[in-house]
């Protein structure tokens, strides 16, 4: 794009040596780089798209292990595989090539990619969501932080006015973001029961004897051995996966030229989608129930865009135009040649097609594929938990950063010892890798069809595209991806059923936290204790300042606490410097770090206000002393500036600077309310259930306080009750 220029957070222009390529991917936005720099820029794409091949991909490149094995194919002829060949192809091209390479990835919100970060983007250019006020922008200058190939402009189009206006329609954009990241989370379960499973069923051609048990188990064991190393990073991991991809990515095309050459070299003919009107006409309802099958070919193409944020959009394109879509379609024709002249080994169309003289080899590369496959979908996984935590949708966990470079790379214990249980769960309870591939394809459409629909939002809303392409964007996609939906419907029975229930089960998990998270904010905003207020509680005289520094944490910014109230009722004392500290999580992907603590004078002495402002990509890199020292030091600068406006610098703000650095040095003390809901006798059945269900939730999740590394031995809680 001519005449672009990069921009720091504060809106000077960049110098070309300020700019790091990783978060500038496209080097043609770099002004005034010599050739040498550009070409460094180039080289970090380039090893960077190698990494994605160990952690993006792996789901995509291994669904040949499992495609034509998901299909219930009956008297299959030569026709019927042209014309399912013909409908991989075109489903990968347009979904893989033009939906998520093309467009999706171009969707990013703030170098964070999936359905959230969709929504995300949606409700920071219209007031479309139905978030708490703890997700509010608080500094207007987060508004002009966003990315992706829109404007900005401040009217919104027509559409989002309709959304605004309407609290059912931002109600259900609010639940179609919650099940997306459900079935993301749903599919992070699937991908690695399904692929490792299907790659050691490889051992029952040379292994005959070989009982299905003992094919689980191994499965079982190799699954935990691959959640027990994510603790490890994911880039450390992909480092490691990324030349078993690499050589998987190679073998697979290399042995389908093989069988083309050998078996149907004109194969490439059904490139034209007269085999697809032609399969269809032919097997009709049964054709539409293959599509249930077929859809798999695509599975894990949702894994580039859910997992942009440990990466970047260019690095994933190159991967998968350069590497991953050319080998795909070598390696389903490779298998489609096979099968027509096979008719009916579909039911292990990947490893029958494999020559002898490479079996074994293949199988190990096959086997360490599978696993890389599982990552892809791992990742992204922790990528979406972790959105929905720090935006209130998800009750906290533990989230730990592995890169100091990429913030968008994290670990969470929790859900990863989760994924692998049920991982397991899966693999011994089903068994059978084509009972998988039918919960798999409701899973892999439900997310790409979700997608769908917030990218037209997008399109309409921020990027103001010109309505004659959004109406061809939604009607190819949303024609396609529906037929598939209509068929995977009919896998429900068959273990299809299995996904839907993961999903409900986390969406209840996600509604009843919002709900809980709501109802404490309205009471608190109801019952909140402004600066007057305290001003008068401080003049009582039996209310004591206590010398100190006390950090104060509330939820609501306009106005403090109701825990405040109480903690001054029956504690009848208040520390002599008191920094009332709210933790905001804003709808942004990274706030920019001069704006991540804001600082304020109360307008009573030694009271004073501060907000840390997080995006729910960045890290909570606060701990501890580091945190206390942060903070002083910006309250510091905050009263200096303030001085700097008078004539001199006072002597009053000098005390002021002198007063903090005392209390500081006496002692520090954290106070935060630990609430919980009163439900009495005239609350509603509905109020119960839901409250009741978020206070077991709450007593079982992290508290916020230890994700700032505070000291045990200096935290207070302060307990209420609020009445629901």
């Amino acid at each position: 794009m001519a005449g672009t220029a990069t921009f720091s957070a504060s809106g000077e222009p960049l110098s070309p040596s300020e700019i790091d390529p990783e978060s500038c991917p496209n080097v043609a936005c770099m002004p005034g780089l010599s050739s040498d720099e550009k070409k460094q820029g180039g080289w970090r794409t380039i090893i960077l798209a190698y990494k994605t091949l160990g952690v993006v991909f792996g789901g995509l490149v291994t669904s040949p292990l499992y495609v034509y094995p998901s299909m219930n194919l009956k008297f299959p002829a030569e026709d019927d595989y042209l014309g399912i060949y013909s409908i991989m192809f075109w489903t990968l091209t347009l979904i893989g090539v033009v939906k998520y390479v093309c467009i999706a990835l171009k969707a990013d919100d703030e170098g964070e990619g999936g359905t959230f970060a969709l929504y995300s983007l949606l409700c920071r250019h219209a007031n479309v969501g139905v978030l708490s006020s703890s997700t509010r922008t608080v500094d207007h200058q987060l508004d002009h932080q966003h990315s992706g190939p829109y404007d900005g402009n401040a009217t919104p189009s027509k559409l989002g006015k309709i959304i605004e206006k309407s609290v059912v329609a931002r109600r259900i954009l609010l639940f179609v973001a919650m099940l997306g990241m459900c079935m993301l989370i749903g599919d992070g379960i699937l991908t690695p029961a399904i692929s490792v499973l299907s790659a050691m069923d490889g051992l029952k051609g040379p292994i005959p004897s070989i009982s299905k048990s003992v094919v689980e188990t191994l499965s079982a064991v190799v699954l935990i051995v691959l959640f027990l190393v994510q603790r490890f990073g994911t880039s450390r991991v992909s480092f490691l996966f990324s030349p078993i991809m690499a050589m998987w990515t190679l073998a697979t095309p290399i042995i389908g030229i093989y069988s083309i050459a050998r078996y149907y070299p004109s194969i490439f003919k059904a490139l034209s989608p007269h085999y697809i009107y032609r399969f269809f006409l032919k097997n009709r309802k049964e054709g539409w129930l293959l599509l249930g099958g077929t859809v798999l070919c695509i599975t894990g193409s949702e894994a580039m865009f859910a997992d942009l944020g440990h990466f970047n959009s260019r690095s994933i394109q190159m991967a998968f135009l350069c590497t991953i879509y050319p080998s795909l379609v070598l390696t389903y024709a490779g298998q489609t040649a096979y099968l027509i002249k096979n008719l009916n080994d579909y039911s292990d169309g990947f490893y029958k097609f494999v020559p002898n003289c490479v079996y074994w080899p293949m199988f190990i590369i096959a086997t360490l594929a599978a696993i890389v496959a599982s990552q892809s979908l791992i990742s992204a996984t922790f990528s979406v938990i972790k959105q929905s935590v720090v935006l209130g949708y998800f009750p906290r966990v533990k989230v730990v950063h592995t890169s100091s470079s990429k913030e968008g790379q994290v670990y969470s214990p929790e859900v990863n010892y989760i994924l692998m249980v049920l991982c397991v769960a899966v693999v011994l309870g089903f068994g059978d890798g084509k009972d998988i591939g039918n919960a798999f394809g409701v899973v892999v459409i439900l997310v790409m069809l979700i997608t769908t629909l917030l990218l037209t939002l997008v399109m309409i809303i921020i990027w103001r595209t010109p309505l004659l392409l959004v109406g061809l964007y939604f009607t190819v996609f949303f024609v396609l991806e529906g037929l598939y939906v209509s068929a995977v419907f009919t896998k429900i029975p068959e273990g299809g059923w299995l996904p839907f229930a993961i999903s409900m089960i986390l969406t209840f998990i996600m509604f009843g936290w919002y709900h809980g998270r709501q109802k404490k904010m309205e009471y608190e905003m109801k019952h909140k204790i402004t600066i007057e207020n305290l001003g008068a509680l401080l003049a009582q005289p039996e209310i004591q300042r206590v010398p100190g520094l006390c950090f104060f944490y509330t939820n609501i910014q306009n106005g403090l606490t109701p825990v405040l109230g109480h903690y001054l009722k029956n504690m009848r004392s208040l520390h002599q410097i008191t920094i009332f500290t709210t933790l905001r999580f804003l709808l942004v992907a990274k706030v920019a770090p001069h704006e991540r603590i804001v600082v304020k004078r109360l307008g009573l002495p030694g009271v004073y206000g501060c907000v840390i402002q997080y995006g729910y990509a960045d890290s909570l890199d606060l701990e501890g002393d580091d945190f206390v020292a942060q903070v002083t030091d910006a309250l510091q600068a905050h009263i200096i500036s303030i001085s700097n406006g008078l004539s001199s610098f006072s002597m009053s703000a000098d005390q002021e600077i002198s007063e903090l650095e005392e209390a500081k040095g006496i002692g520090v003390v954290h106070v935060r309310g630990k609430t919980r809901f009163y439900i009495g006798k005239n609350t509603s059945l509905f109020e119960k259930t839901l409250l009741g269900f978020y206070e077991v939730l709450h007593s079982n999740c992290r508290p916020a306080l230890p994700a700032l590394g505070i000291p045990l031995q200096q935290r207070i809680e302060v307990g209420m009750l609020y009445e629901a």
